[in-house]
């Protein structure tokens, strides 16, 4: 097999596309189908890993944080997560804090609340009542005034924190947000500063959301404490190791729990949340890879359709090769040549749709999605490894003819 017969091969592929181009467009669309979803997601699960990393990295990797439960296991029975589990206490927290491996500890938890500025109403906004640590593990910006401090949290002070877009909606475009009052479920507080988180994987538009010290909210707010947490930042000098075996101790003891029983809170490391999402989007990407087989298996069937065409319309032509020497393996290779010519252009046009797919990702939303090395040589041999398995039976066929009944062929 050599150089030229490859280039003969791939010249008579060309000329077959061009003589039927209806028939050579339902191919290669299957083929680029097909490649465009094994890139598109290759990319998107690229950046969004990459994006996580790069979110763990930015608040701590280091850090933990004690649960009521593990939210981090997936879970297949419809149980109670919370029977055996006593809620998380804020007592708990603060004999945490002494803890010599651990430098914070910030209790938080959640909900929604109705925001009431003069004669605005604002529903169903996002609560964060949290410890006056939480600005170490958001990534953002304060762009007016202040966070509330931890004597903030000792008083419960009914002060907040609003982001950008909140203060934009309830005080207007161009107002001064700090220093202003604002009514969170009828409880009053006075906005000490305005924040701008930076954009994340899982959000979409401006976040609007309040925080306000998570003793405020046990106080003023109808806020349940089932889902409070702790988030700990080991000291410095200590890793996260033995900050947590301390933190681990520390609980079992306050809680008075035997040495036979087993743990009635839960320790979740920051990589935790990393690999519960890689087991998600594993998920999304085996489904997408059999989408993507949909597509090629259509693009292959095209393919034998195509070859079967090829090899009944130069059947002669066949006859006449076999007539003056040619052997079955050049024939063979020269129809297999054009059949992975026609998914190789499949596979081209399936790769530039889907990278053009990812870099437009990328300028929409807070997704780094790009296309990985790897993505692209896999989509091109998954490409011709379509072309070689469909084209094979066309192939041996053309290589098997009689070349006597090939020349009579009319």
């Amino acid at each position: 097999m050599n150089f030229q017969s490859t280039f003969e091969g791939v010249q008579i592929a060309l000329d077959s596309l061009r003589s039927d181009k209806v028939r050579a467009f339902l191919t290669i669309l299957g083929i680029g189908i097909g490649v465009a979803t094994v890139t598109g997601m290759g990319a998107i699960m690229n950046g969004v890993q990459n994006g996580i990393n790069s979110d763990l990295e930015a608040i701590g990797p280091e850090n933990f944080q004690v649960s009521r439960f593990d939210q981090t296991q997936v879970r297949i029975s419809a149980g109670n997560p919370f029977e055996g589990k006593p809620k998380l206490r804020m007592t708990e927290a603060t004999a945490l804090a002494q803890l010599p491996a651990v430098a914070s500890v910030t209790p938080a938890l959640g909900g929604n609340v109705n925001v009431k500025v003069g004669a605005r109403d604002l529903s169903s906004i996002s609560l964060q009542a949290v410890g006056s640590e939480w600005s170490s593990y958001t990534m953002g910006d304060f762009v007016e005034g202040r966070n509330y401090l931890s004597t903030d949290d000792a008083a419960a002070n009914a002060v907040a924190v609003v982001t950008e877009e909140l203060a934009r909606r309830a005080f207007g475009e161009g107002h001064t947000a700090v220093g202003q009052l604002i009514r969170l479920e009828g409880s009053q507080f006075r906005v000490i500063g305005v924040y701008r988180p930076k954009p994340n994987l899982f959000q979409s538009g401006k976040p609007i959301w309040v925080s306000v010290p998570a003793t405020a909210a046990l106080k003023y707010l109808p806020v349940r404490d089932d889902f409070m947490e702790f988030w700990i930042v080991p000291a410095r000098g200590y890793s996260q190791a033995q900050a947590m075996d301390q933190v681990t101790v520390a609980m079992r003891m306050m809680r008075r729990l035997k040495p036979a029983q087993e743990n009635n809170f839960a320790l979740i490391r920051q990589e935790a949340f990393a690999d519960l999402i890689g087991k998600i989007t594993g998920a999304i990407r085996l489904v997408m890879m059999v989408l993507s087989s949909i597509g090629l298996m259509v693009g292959g069937v095209g393919v034998v359709g195509i070859m079967m065409i090829s090899v009944t319309e130069r059947t002669r032509e066949i006859g006449v090769r076999k007539a003056l020497g040619a052997r079955r393996g050049e024939i063979l290779w020269q129809f297999l040549v054009e059949a992975v010519t026609v998914t190789f252009i499949g596979g081209l046009f399936g790769l530039l749709f889907g990278a053009g797919g990812a870099l437009l990702l990328s300028k929409l939303t807070p997704i780094p999605a790009s296309v990985p090395f790897t993505s692209i040589l896999a989509s091109l041999a998954i490409a011709v490894l379509t072309g070689v398995v469909f084209g094979i039976y066309p192939a041996a066929k053309a290589a098997r003819m009689d070349p006597v009944v090939a020349l009579r062929y009319e």
